[in-house]
């Protein structure tokens, strides 16, 4: 029998880890007046800033930022227009005011950042798209931790996947990043199927050929999966109502919001980036969501009280 060192050794025994074991325990016991069935267990995690490191900017970002500075090298006028000026001076600040400003309500900068990244889903494969993006994670490094971008996950949170799969959770990862980017490593990372990623997107059109067709991208937005729209994205492919939600940002309060209602049980975690020793330390974009779940009570996931080690040894 496991002690309660053994369950989540990443995790300090702290309230927060007793009631995520807690919350576990009152639904997967079928005395319980809060059993709910395995099919109806549904978890829906944020990816950027709650299952991996989101600082000093989104790893997608990275990988998209060293595109659109190709194309400034191909075309030069491009160096002057944003955001490829701000990529070809690698001024990372330009691209994080971006989204806190986004956050705040204004989304100005978002749009010109949009458009430009747009550009490089024109007819892009979408399979080749996934392969690029696995290799990318798996062999570029953050640029300040020194880790591989493949283990700037956080260890506590593989290790609560795991934990909420082997007690017959479904899990989903809901996230603003691009479904295609994260479909080629979700399954390698979180053993989280592609079919369960749930994320971004944008149109597509199929052309045929020898070898049975292929999927492109078209350089149109399908869906920006952020705030409300997260909670129509988990009725849309699930349709159900999740349990456990766990997010950072104001981008993800819907989807906290939405989690249990008014007939299920839910846990609502938030993870909370308050240790600039082993990670980084920001509140900037989660206001609304930090004062939310205080005025809530909702389950704050402090990474410095709560987490005994961040990232996979």
């Amino acid at each position: 029998m496991q002690s309660f060192n053994d369950i989540l050794p990443s995790w300090r025994n702290t309230p927060t880890k007793q009631a995520i074991l807690d919350f576990v325990a009152r639904v997967t016991d079928e005395t319980s007046s809060q059993y709910v069935p395995p099919a109806e267990r549904i978890a829906v995690f944020d990816n950027d800033g709650t299952l991996w490191c989101e600082k000093p900017m989104y790893i997608q970002l990275d990988f998209m930022l060293r595109q659109l500075v190709a194309q400034a090298e191909r075309d030069p006028a491009l160096r002057t227009q944003q955001p490829w000026q701000a990529a070809w001076e690698r001024d990372y600040a330009w691209f994080g005011e971006a989204m806190t400003n986004h956050y705040r309500g204004d989304d100005t900068a978002l749009r010109v950042l949009m458009a430009g990244l747009l550009s490089l889903s024109s007819d892009r494969d979408v399979e080749e798209l996934e392969a690029s993006a696995r290799a990318f994670v798996f062999s570029e490094r953050h640029p300040t931790l020194g880790l591989a971008y493949s283990d700037c996950v956080y260890q506590p949170m593989l290790e609560l996947l795991q934990y909420l799969e082997r007690h017959g959770f479904i899990n989903y990862i809901v996230s603003g990043g691009g479904r295609d980017f994260m479909r080629g490593f979700a399954q390698e990372l979180y053993g989280i199927p592609r079919e369960r990623v749930i994320g971004s997107t944008v149109a597509y059109r199929y052309v045929p050929d020898e070898s049975g067709g292929k999927i492109l991208q078209r350089a149109d937005l399908d869906v920006v999966n952020d705030g409300p729209e997260k909670v129509v994205q988990i009725w849309s492919v699930s349709g159900r109502r999740p349990i456990l939600a766990a997010g950072n940002s104001d981008g993800d309060l819907a989807m906290l919001t939405f989690t249990g209602g008014r007939s299920l049980p839910a846990l609502r975690l938030l993870i909370v980036h308050d240790d600039d020793e082993r990670e980084f330390a920001y509140t900037a974009g989660a206001e609304r969501v930090i004062g939310t779940a205080q005025a809530q009570g909702w389950t704050a996931v402090s990474i410095q009280r709560d987490w005994r080690q961040v990232f996979p040894r």
